[in-house]
């Protein structure tokens, strides 16, 4: 997902937070599912689990129309790939509903009426891709689902949809006990773009869980708004990221990317010595690319 172009407000002084070598005791399931950091769509990780689960069922590409009556009728999975059909349309072409008399209706009373988590999951990522704001009452409903999974992509939705109305739900998932929870509702307030919600991200700069503080950091420069820079310098420090409990390579360098990516969209010029050097030396290829478009964008 591209960055999208940020205002450059003016500089904050703050000091580098230091991470801590280990998180919150009695990490939930929901952490597990959600791994350590927040990348741009959670949706990944479902469809991977999707062509895992289903792969062997043959289709071929379905219309709108066809997911809708598939998951009206039929047995579970063929409900559970036709609601991931629809997700996969909607996120080629968030218009596609559009085009169909009724259909987003149905998927909110197909939402509404499902039990089955898996579905409700699938349709969550749609109503977010519909723009429906008719879906909002059903998606903040949703944040009490007894299934954590459906909760976190529930929160996506909400960010996706573009609803200013569903900003307070989003900061009322801030302070959830879970970090699973927190993490995702600061990355959808990021999606969301209201910096309306930026006191209400400020404090999660100083979370302690690290992935938490990453996704504020991240949702902060998306609105424009510096206050997360030290927490971005920290993500791209390998010193401080190997202290994460946890932390694989490939995470230190989604972490270090998006960072990067995040302050060049803010135009933080004053970190063009520590970008250089990455672009220099660091030992990941895809961190020195994205190093090297960093200072290609702040040099502009």
């Amino acid at each position: 997902m591209s960055e999208p172009e940020i205002p450059v407000p003016p500089p904050l002084p703050a000091k580098p937070p230091t991470i801590e070598p280990a998180e919150e005791a009695g990490a939930s399931a929901l952490r597990q599912f959600l791994g350590l950091f927040v990348v741009p769509l959670v949706v990944v990780c479902l469809c991977v689990a999707v062509f895992i689960g289903f792969g062997w069922i043959a289709h071929e590409k379905q219309t709108v129309t066809d997911s809708l009556n598939e998951l009206r009728s039929g047995w579970k999975p063929r409900r559970t790939q036709a609601a991931y059909e629809l997700s996969k349309i909607l996120t080629n072409d968030p218009k596609a509903l559009d085009e169909e008399p009724g259909a987003k209706a149905q998927v909110r009373s197909l939402f509404k009426d499902t039990e089955e988590p898996e579905i409700r999951q699938y349709l969550a990522l749609v109503l977010g891709r519909t723009h429906d704001r008719e879906a909002l009452p059903l998606l903040t409903a949703a944040l009490k689902d007894q299934d954590d999974k459906t909760r976190i992509y529930s929160l996506w939705a909400l960010g996706t949809l573009g609803d200013p109305a569903g900003r307070a739900p989003l900061e009322a998932a801030l302070g959830d006990a879970d970090p699973g929870i927190r993490k995702t509702a600061a990355f959808a307030l990021g999606e969301l773009g209201d910096r309306a919600a930026v006191p209400a991200l400020l404090p999660r700069l100083d979370d302690r869980v690290a992935d938490v503080r990453w996704n504020a950091a991240l949702a902060l420069a998306r609105l424009g708004d510096r206050a997360g820079v030290p927490v971005l310098e920290a993500m791209l420090d390998r010193h401080l990221l190997a202290q994460v409990a946890d932390i694989t390579p490939d995470q230190e360098e989604e972490a270090m990317t998006s960072a990067l990516r995040a302050l060049a969209a803010l135009g933080a010029r004053e970190e063009l010595p520590r970008i250089e050097r990455l672009a220099d030396s660091d030992p990941n290829l895809k961190v020195r690319q994205a190093a090297l478009e960093a200072k290609r964008a702040l040099a502009k």
